[in-house]
C-alpha cells in the first residue's frame, strides 16, 4: 500500500487496482503540494469523513471529471451527485459498504458537518464520520476524520482492529496532540500511526510535535509525512 500526505486532511492512498482519495481539500489548501490534476491522476474513489469545505474540498469537481466512485455519509452523497459527481456509495455510522478492491467501515466521530451557503446560510451535511478502509490484500487504514477522544473508540478497535491510524491533532477544532496521544494510547492497536489536520492555517497547531512525545515508548510508530512525497506501508 503507498500513501501519500496532500497537506491538511486529504491523502491519496493506492493499494491493489485501487486510487483512493480521501479528503481532497486542495483548492485553497495552503499545505498542498503539487497539483490537483496529478493528486487526482488515476483516481477510483473518493472518501469524504465530514461536510466541511476544508475536508469535501474539490471532491465535486474531480468526481464529476474522472468518473470516481464517491463514499461518503448519505447527505454528502446526494449533495456531491448534485454538482456532478455521478457514482456514488452512501453508508452511515456502523455500516460497511463494498468498492471492489477494499470495503469501507462508517464510524462515529464527535464533530460537526455542514457548509455555507453563497447566500451565508447553512447546510447541514449529516453527521461527521471516521472512515476504515478494508483492503481485501493489505493494512487497514482508519482516517478518524475530525473528531475529540470517545470512550466507544474502545469499539472501534474491538470490532474493526484497523493496522494503521491517520490521527487529527492541531487541537481547537479537534483533538490537541497531547489528547490524540492519549487516543492512540488507551484505545487502538495500531501498528502504525499517521498524525494530520495541523500547519494549516494559524488556528491550528504549527507542528505535531506534542502528539509525537505524547506516543513516545508505546509500541505504535509514528509516521510524520512530508506533504507531497509518497512512502509505504
Amino acid at each position: 500500500m503507498k500513501l501519500t500526505w496532500l497537506g491538511h486532511s486529504a491523502f491519496r492512498i493506492e493499494t491493489g487496482r485501487a486510487v483512493v482519495l480521501i479528503d481532497p481539500f486542495f483548492t485553497g489548501n495552503p499545505t498542498f503540494p503539487g497539483s490537483i490534476e496529478a493528486a487526482a491522476q488515476g483516481v477510483t474513489h473518493i472518501l469524504v469523513t465530514h461536510g466541511h469545505d476544508d475536508h469535501l474540498g474539490d471532491a465535486a469537481a474531480i468526481a464529476a471529471q474522472s468518473g470516481a466512485q464517491v463514499v461518503a455519509n448519505f447527505e454528502i452523497c446526494q449533495y456531491l451527485a448534485a454538482r456532478g459527481a455521478a457514482n456514488i456509495n452512501p453508508g452511515n455510522s456502523g455500516g460497511s459498504v463494498a468498492c471492489g478492491a477494499f470495503d469501507v467501515a462508517f464510524t462515529p466521530a464527535v464533530h460537526s458537518s455542514g457548509t455555507v451557503t453563497e447566500a451565508g446560510g447553512s447546510i447541514y451535511l449529516g453527521n461527521p464520520n471516521g472512515l476504515i478502509l478494508k483492503p481485501q490484500d493489505g493494512p487497514s487504514v482508519f482516517h478518524m476524520g475530525d473528531t475529540d477522544i470517545f470512550g466507544d473508540m474502545a469499539l472501534i478497535q474491538e470490532f474493526h482492529a484497523p493496522h494503521v491510524g491517520i490521527v487529527p491533532v492541531g487541537d481547537r477544532f479537534t483533538m490537541s496532540g497531547r489528547t490524540a496521544a492519549v487516543a492512540v494510547r488507551r484505545y487502538f492497536q495500531f501498528r502504525a500511526v499517521i498524525p494530520c489536520h495541523y500547519g494549516t492555517f494559524g488556528l491550528l497547531a504549527p507542528d505535531p510535535s506534542d502528539f509525537v512525545a505524547g506516543i513516545e515508548g508505546a509500541d505504535t510508530r509514528v509516521l510524520v509525512p512530508v506533504a507531497g512525497q509518497q512512502f509505504e506501508i
